[in-house]
């Protein structure tokens, strides 16, 4: 695999900022007074921060429209009405049979006896 000049730059300069990034998280991280800036323990990751922030307000910013209308109903309407009406019709089928005699009664699966 070659690469061409501008790649190989554009990998350089992310493994540089990778590497700045994992020095600062180390001093950071190991850094015995951190206590006393009142800081807490952690480091304070601005990514993470964004990233829940935005898993909070997700429904604040939800805006209905038809793409959204038709995830709902596929992925959870959908699914539930058709597994209703396959139960529904399955027991029907095993009432109409035992109403019309073609399952004996010690032969049934739910019995009361």
């Amino acid at each position: 695999m070659v690469l061409t000049k501008e790649e190989e730059a554009f990998i350089n300069r992310k493994h540089e900022l990778t590497l700045k990034l994992r020095n600062e998280y180390l001093k950071q991280s190991s850094n015995p007074f951190r206590h006393a800036t009142g800081e807490g323990g952690t480091v304070f990751d601005a990514g993470l921060a964004r990233f829940q922030s935005m898993r909070v307000s997700n429904y604040q910013h939800f805006r209905p429209t038809g793409h959204s209308f038709r995830m709902g109903l596929f992925a959870v309407v959908l699914p539930i009405v058709a597994y209703a009406w396959a139960l529904k019709s399955e027991r029907d089928g095993r009432e109409e049979k035992y109403r019309t005699g073609q399952v004996a009664y010690k032969d049934r699966q739910f019995k009361f006896i």
